[in-house]
């Protein structure tokens, strides 16, 4: 979306974890209807002074236990049927957002000190499809407790192998980790 790039860093976050401190009481915006942006939005409440997720559906796609967690939350409102047309601030970082209605073509302008795109994530995995073993989520498989694929002497780490947390500390954690396994694969052969 317009803006976004822009102020990415300065009101733009795609982890809530990571950035949501930044936020204390504020009015944030969370774009999306998966549990990504559920989890998102119940965790921002806790801290901020309102969420108002934005979602292009009539409905969520989230869990039944995630939708009912946020709308039974009174510090987070829908707004439903819509998309964020641009994220619009100045050299302070983010003022808001003007949105589009999908179904009326209406915009209306929404103030927030922060917008947390929650759309979910998509490994770039396609490249190791015919080569290593690949979860049914699209995530490089790698043996449970290592960097291990499917490949000897194939170490996986980071966004392309982590669907549960996501995080850039865990991607360096992990990377460490399938250096050092790597490091001991080929002293083990040789290298």
């Amino acid at each position: 979306m317009k803006g976004e790039n822009e102020f990415m860093n300065r009101g733009v976050s795609a982890c809530a974890t990571c950035d949501g401190f930044f936020f204390k009481n504020t009015d944030v915006l969370v774009v999306g209807g998966g549990d990504t942006a559920m989890e998102e939005a119940n965790y921002l409440s806790k801290m901020c002074s309102s969420v108002t997720v934005v979602h292009r559906r009539d409905s969520l796609r989230a869990s039944k236990i995630m939708q009912e967690r946020a709308l039974n939350n009174p510090k987070i409102r829908f707004v439903w049927d819509s998309a964020i047309e641009e994220i619009i601030g100045d050299a302070k970082g983010v003022k808001g957002a003007v949105v589009k209605n999908l179904k009326t073509g209406a915009t209306t302008t929404l103030e927030a000190k922060g917008v947390f795109v929650a759309i979910g994530h998509q490994p770039t995995t396609d490249l190791f499809k015919d080569t290593l073993k690949l979860q049914a989520n699209g995530y490089l498989w790698v043996q449970p407790g290592t960097t291990k694929t499917s490949v000897e002497g194939v170490f996986a780490a980071g966004d392309v192998a982590d669907s549960t947390y996501r995080q850039a500390i865990t991607a360096a954690g992990t990377g460490c980790a399938a250096a050092i396994e790597a490091e001991r694969w080929m002293t083990e052969h040789g290298i």
